[in-house]
C-alpha cells in the first residue's frame, strides 16, 4: 500500500511539475527496501552448508543477474584480508557485481569504464563521496591494463575482480599480474559452447558491436576461462543460471567449494539479443546465435591457431 501511495504522489508530482525530486525518493525508497531485504537473504544463505549450484544462493540487488547472492555466499566461506575489489566495464555502474558489495560491506572499490559519460555519470552518483570508490575512463586492453591498476594504488593481494567487457575478456585477464585477487568472476560467451577452448582473437580495438552487427562474435568460451584459470592457480565453481559469468577461486585457499570441469558448470545462456544488419533485434537462440557468426575467425587455445568458427563446428 505504501509503494501504491508513493506512486500516486509521484504521479500528482508529475501534474504539479515536481515529479524529478520525488521520482528520486521512489528510487531510494526502493533501493533501501532491496538492501534490507538482502540482508534477510544474506542471513539465510550463510546457514546453507551445500548447495548443489550457485543457482541455489542467487539474489540481485544491483547486479545483473544474480551475483549479488553468489558472491555474498562465497565471502562467507572464504577469508578475505584485503576488503578490495576491481571491476571493468561498468557503464554507469547502476548495474554491476560490486555495487552491493560497495554500499552493504563497506568495501574499497575501484572500476573502470571506456565511456566518459558513464564516469561522470559514476562520479556525480552520492555512492562517490559517501564510500571508497575510484572511477577512471580507459579503454581497457592487454597493454594498459597491469598499468591502469598500478597507477590507481592497488597491488597483490585483493578481495574480488570482476571482467565484463565483452571482447577481450580472456586476453586481459591472461595478462594481469599486479594483483592477486581470491575470487574471480568472468564473463564468458555460452554462444561458443562448452567443448572448446577458444576466443575472439585480440584486437586492441576491439567492440562486439563493430566486430559483427549480431552481437553474437565476442568473448571467449567457458573452456577457455577454466583452461586461463587452472595455469593463474584457480578452481571453477560454477556460473550464475543465466550462463555469463563464471566463478572462480583461488587455490591456496581453505573453502568448501568443488571444482568443476567447464562441461559440468557450463550453463547455455538463454538471453536474445541478437541483431539484424539494421540493428533491430532477431531473438536468436540455441545454435542459430552460432551459425550467424560461423564464418567468422576465432582463436584455438589447444592449437594455437586462427581459423574459421565453422571449421571447429565440424571437427
Amino acid at each position: 500500500m505504501k509503494i501504491l501511495e508513493k506512486f500516486l504522489d509521484c504521479f500528482r508530482a508529475l501534474l504539479l511539475g515536481d515529479f524529478p525530486g520525488k521520482l528520486n525518493t521512489l528510487i531510494k525508497q526502493t533501493e533501501i527496501n532491496s538492501m534490507l531485504l538482502a540482508k534477510l537473504h544474506i542471513q539465510k544463505i550463510r546457514e546453507v552448508s551445500n548447495i548443489k549450484s550457485l543457482k541455489d544462493v542467487e539474489f540481485k540487488v544491483f547486479s545483473q543477474w544474480g551475483e549479488d547472492g553468489i558472491i555474498q555466499y562465497i565471502l562467507s566461506k572464504i577469508p578475505i584480508e584485503n576488503e578490495i575489489f576491481i571491476e571493468f566495464g561498468v557503464e554507469n555502474y547502476t548495474e554491476s557485481n560490486t555495487r552491493f558489495l560497495l554500499i552493504n560491506d563497506n568495501w574499497k572499490g575501484l572500476v573502470i569504464d571506456g565511456n566518459p559519460k558513464h564516469i561522470e555519470y559514476i562520479k556525480k552518483d552520492p555512492i562517490y563521496w559517501q564510500y571508497s570508490l575510484t572511477a577512471i575512463c580507459e579503454f581497457i586492453t592487454r597493454e594498459n591494463i597491469n598499468d591502469v591498476i598500478a597507477l590507481a594504488g592497488i597491488s597483490g593481494d585483493i578481495g574480488l575482480l570482476s571482467i565484463d567487457i565483452d571482447g577481450n575478456d580472456y586476453w586481459v585477464w591472461s595478462i594481469i599480474d599486479v594483483i592477486s585477487p581470491r575470487i574471480v568472476i568472468c564473463e564468458y560467451n555460452s554462444v561458443l559452447g562448452s567443448d572448446y577452448a577458444i576466443t575472439v582473437p585480440y584486437d586492441p580495438h576491439f567492440i562486439a558491436a563493430h566486430a559483427h552487427y549480431s552481437g553474437m562474435y565476442l568473448g571467449c568460451s567457458l573452456p577457455a576461462l577454466c583452461k586461463l584459470a587452472d595455469s593463474k592457480g584457480y578452481n571453477f565453481i560454477g556460473s550464475n543460471s543465466s550462463g555469463c559469468n563464471a566463478f572462480f577461486i583461488r587455490k591456496d585457499l581453505s573453502h568448501p567449494f568443488n571444482a568443476v570441469t567447464a562441461k559440468q558448470g557450463y550453463v547455455e545462456s538463454k538471453i536474445r539479443t541478437s541483431r539484424d544488419k539494421y540493428g533491430d533485434l532477431t531473438y536468436l537462440s540455441g545454435k542459430d546465435r552460432l551459425d550467424v557468426i560461423a564464418d567468422l575467425d576465432i582463436y584455438d587455445l589447444e592449437l594455437g591457431t586462427t581459423r574459421p568458427l565453422k571449421e571447429l563446428l565440424t571437427r
